[in-house]
């Protein structure tokens, strides 16, 4: 397994990136992986060893490069209960002003042409994935770029659901790609989430979306309190079928 520091040319200068590439020297299916909140760190670095182990090029992006190279805070080894506060408090407001549509559209656009110009990708179609926030960021990229995408997943999600014209529930009928939704229990109301499933369902778009069974918010980050094996374990299964349904030569 490789790793490399990358740099992303995008409208507003450079993105650092973490990149995961299987040994093997073929090209193999691009992945673009979105973090959560709490952006590029050891954790995230493991998911994309693993993900990169079954065959894919696994592409992290910092989406908070506006504000440095990442980690954009010192984040403690393990987040929780006695510190989350603290350190959602210090990024919340970087996160606000980095998820504006227009911003997540310009870097989408960025990070899938840097994806698909490297040596060591396939041409043709890629996947998205995201945690928490990151599915926000996943299904914007998926509906802006149905041509590109052929597969789109997110876990634990945040803010898919909202009251605003462009909700990213209200994108679906763009979407070309398969669609998996992770949730957590307690998630989404059970309001929310029927308003969801009737978004996808009415869009006819492929879509297997569920409630992972005790599970929390967060449930995949291996460096919080909130961390289930037996989610992070459902997670892969689910991830990694989808892939290996949408994506060439995985």
């Amino acid at each position: 397994m490789r790793t490399k520091t990358l740099r992303i040319p995008t409208p507003d200068g450079h993105a650092d990136a973490f990149a995961a590439v299987p040994d093997h020297g073929e090209r193999h299916p691009g992945v673009l992986m979105y973090p959560d909140a709490f952006g590029i760190r050891p954790a995230l670095e493991e998911m994309a060893r693993e993900l990169a182990g079954h065959g894919y090029y696994v592409l992290v992006p910092n989406f908070y490069y506006r504000h440095g190279p990442a980690p954009v805070i010192d984040l403690p080894e393990r987040i929780d209960a006695g510190n989350r506060d603290a350190v959602f408090g210090r990024l919340m407001p970087l996160l606000t002003e980095q998820i504006t549509t227009e911003r997540v559209l310009r870097d989408a656009d960025a990070y899938l042409t840097f994806l698909a110009a490297q040596p060591e990708v396939v041409a043709g179609p890629v996947a998205v994935t995201g945690y928490c926030i990151g599915t926000l960021l996943a299904l914007r990229t998926a509906a802006a770029h149905p041509d590109k995408v052929a597969a789109v997943a997110g876990f634990h999600p945040g803010f898919v659901v909202t009251d605003a014209p462009d909700s990213p529930h209200r994108l679906v009928p763009r979407l070309a790609a398969e669609v998996h939704l992770g949730l957590a229990e307690g998630d989404m109301t059970p309001e929310i989430i029927s308003e969801l499933f009737q978004a996808l369902d009415a869009a006819g778009a492929g879509d297997t979306c569920e409630i992972y069974p005790g599970t929390v918010h967060g449930f995949t980050m291996s460096d919080t309190d909130a961390f289930s094996a037996s989610g992070l374990e459902r997670h892969w299964d689910r991830l990694l079928a989808l892939l290996n349904r949408t994506l060439p030569g995985g």
